[in-house]
């Protein structure tokens, strides 16, 4: 079956034709080789999207968001994806922009028009509006944290001493025996890394090499390795043994983690309910109590996971929530911008220096919408998308 759709309500703007037909891989196969025979191509990435966002169906920002939707890893950053698509973040860009270029329409008619004397109540206009973008990209940048998470997921560490239940919490958070777990110090001599979504964040789970002093070379490049991850990840969870209370072992663990990213798991709390686990907040840390053993506790320990990167972001969906590195780089770029103009105003410089810092920050925010963005970086947002989108 031909479908056509005249532009311009089609998705590119454009008069499209689609071909409907049973999805067997030689059916299809056939379909396309009999359109290339007659002189048609196969599009390239993201060109179908690219069509949309250069005949205006979309803009960039919403564009990038089409290739996330596509590559969602959890229904909280499919969401997101949708909502940046419906432009959400493109409607907030567009506002902060119209404000701008009202400001800089003034600002370059006063330079115009040496003669004529600023309006007290104009200028103080102006220095109250630039104020009032600077509190909101502030805003914007601030979710970055959560964004980032959502879309790109983060990295796990299970950090500990061997036989304090990393495997075992491994296991646990899974919901199914994916890491040998034995009494055996040094049974898990290498990472192990495994996928999962906690509070809708897609997780990067890694099981580590039990750190330890040994003449074992097999075991000690196991410990090395997980030492290396400890920087590079996101979140480290120390596991202790609740019945042993904190040994200076884990305080030799302790000491290579960076404690702004560490949560102190104490395990098999199953093993003594009396245990005092007061010892273990001597150590300044989020602590959580759990049996990998039983459950008891993980639950509460993957709320910890979502609230650590939540940012306070609660719905994703209907919050404007900042996911790329390019688009936090553009607008820390136009606050400073900003930053700088106000400065110029409370300092009384003169109006070319405010009409600089104004097309700055215009410039900046055009490189999210695309109005500004080099070529090179549209071949680059591009081409990570996949054929036929």
């Amino acid at each position: 079956m031909a479908v056509f759709m005249p532009a311009p309500r089609s998705y590119t703007c454009e008069d499209v034709v689609e071909i409907h037909c049973h999805g067997g891989q030689q059916v299809v196969k056939s379909i396309i080789d009999l359109y290339l025979s007659v002189g048609l191509r196969l599009a390239l990435p993201g060109e179908f999207t690219y069509r949309a966002y250069t005949n205006g169906r979309l803009d960039l920002s919403q564009a990038e968001a089409v290739a996330r939707l596509i590559h969602a890893r959890s229904e909280k950053s499919q969401s997101l994806a949708l909502a940046q698509v419906d432009g959400l973040l493109s409607r907030s860009i567009f506002q902060y922009k119209e404000m701008l270029r009202e400001s800089l329409v003034l600002v370059e008619a006063w330079i115009d028009f040496p003669e004529e004397d600023i309006p007290p109540e104009t200028s103080t206009g102006v220095l109250s509006q630039v104020s009032g973008i600077i509190d909101k990209i502030g805003g914007l940048l601030d979710t970055y944290h959560t964004g980032r998470a959502l879309v790109s997921g983060v990295s796990l560490l299970l950090l500990g001493r061997p036989n304090v239940g990393k495997s075992s919490l491994l296991n646990a958070l899974l919901g199914e025996d994916r890491a040998i777990v034995n009494s055996t110090p040094g049974t898990t001599r290498d990472t192990l890394e495994e996928s999962l979504t906690m509070g809708g964040f897609p997780v990067r789970l890694i099981d580590s090499a039990g750190l330890r002093d040994t003449g074992d070379q097999l075991e000690l490049e196991g410990i090395r390795r997980a030492q290396g991850k400890v920087s590079v990840s996101d979140l480290v969870f120390v596991v202790v043994d609740a019945s042993e209370g904190l040994t200076d072992e884990d305080k030799d663990v302790l000491e290579v983690c960076d404690n702004s990213k560490v949560f102190l798991v104490v395990n098999k709390i199953d093993k003594n309910c009396d245990q005092d686990l007061s010892c273990f907040l001597s150590a300044g840390l989020p602590v959580f109590a759990i049996s990998a053993k039983t459950g008891q506790g993980v639950d509460r320990l993957r709320e910890g996971v979502a609230s650590f990167f939540d940012d306070g972001v609660s719905s994703p969906e209907s919050s404007v929530v900042v996911t790329e590195e390019r688009h936090r780089d553009s607008l820390s770029l136009c606050r400073d911008s900003l930053l700088r103009l106000r400065s110029a105003v409370e300092a009384g410089d003169s109006l070319e220096f405010w009409a600089i810092e104004l097309r700055a920050a215009l410039d900046a925010l055009g490189k999210i919408s695309g109005e500004t963005t080099p070529d090179d970086v549209l071949e680059g947002i591009f081409s990570r998308f996949c054929i036929g989108k």
